[in-house]
């Protein structure tokens, strides 16, 4: 039976708001089992606590924003990702400001910082919300996103962008986590963003911490950053990481598949709040009887 999980030690960091440009401190601290993943803006008097829920997320605009009365905590999505993919059930995560740090775009420095807080097993039984009947959810554009019934976790995405860096990519994956690292092969995909796009981003207050170090860059002709792209299909694997962390905003893990073409933010937080909205769509259960279906490493190393 797999057990809950929390991080041995507090663990702390800086960085930069993607969008909000603030700089911040950032600490993760063990919390108790059934706690759930708790965000507390400790900057303010009395310290505003959130807890993740499909419902406590109110903006979608290119992140994920939660809220709780006036105080807002954007792009929680890639946090959220890096502790879906080590099972992270319980924790406590303090911010001095109003956006968690991009760090690099990706998800691999907060899998670091879990790494080196440890990760701890609780006295207490995961629990996990199965998928019973398929549930889809459809925009008039034809972006759509859906979850059907799995005996595991299985992620499927399509991206469709016009723009040649992409006629070059890969624009289709498919992820199983019961064979498929979540540390290895989605980690580290960046988020992506349009040089075009970036004056009237910034005019909105959007984009204004971004820079080529913590995002992939595309001007008209490819891509601007020295580098390039860690993976070919860095695209749509990192559209793959912000829907791990969107679809953990339902406070547990999930059995099931979720496929998806053109989603984002809002599209996933709708998914989930029409599957929570359909009681005969779902159930809680745990793992005992799905070995080998779904899997978390048990002592994660370093990232290679």
């Amino acid at each position: 039976m797999l057990k809950q999980r929390t991080i041995k030690n507090p663990i702390r960091a800086r960085g930069v708001g993607l969008h909000t440009g603030h700089h911040g401190l950032m600490t993760m601290r063990p919390a108790p089992v059934n706690t759930g993943i708790v965000f507390r803006r400790v900057d303010l008097d009395p310290v505003i606590e959130i807890h993740v829920n499909p419902n406590a997320v109110t903006e979608t605009v290119l992140c994920t924003t939660l809220s709780q009365d006036e105080a807002k905590i954007s792009t929680v999505e890639h946090l959220m990702s890096a502790l879906a993919g080590f099972g992270i059930d319980n924790l406590y995560i303090d911010l001095d400001t109003d956006e968690v740090p991009i760090m690099d775009g990706s998800a691999s420095h907060f899998i670091f910082l879990l790494q080196s807080a440890g990760i701890a097993d609780q006295e207490a039984d995961k629990r996990f919300i199965r998928i019973k009947k398929t549930i889809r959810i459809e925009t008039e554009k034809g972006d759509w996103a859906q979850f059907e019934p799995y005996e595991g976790f299985k992620l499927s995405f399509s991206i469709d962008f016009d723009h040649p860096a992409f006629d070059e990519t890969a624009n289709h994956i498919v992820i199983d986590f019961s064979s498929t690292s979540y540390l290895k092969e989605i980690s580290r995909a960046r988020t992506f963003g349009f040089m075009k796009d970036v004056e009237a981003l910034r005019k909105r207050n959007l984009a204004l911490g971004g820079s080529l170090e913590n995002a992939i860059v595309l001007d008209e002709n490819g891509v601007m950053n020295p580098e390039g792209l860690r993976n070919q299909d860095e695209f749509v694997r990192h559209k793959v990481l912000d829907a791990v962390g969107d679809l953990y905003m339902i406070g547990s893990g999930i059995v099931g598949a979720f496929s998806a073409y053109r989603s984002g933010h809002a599209l996933n937080n709708k998914l989930l709040r029409s599957l929570l909205s359909q009681p005969d769509a779902w159930e809680y259960t745990s793992i005992s009887d799905l070995a080998g279906a779904i899997s978390y490493e048990e002592n994660p190393g370093a990232i290679s």
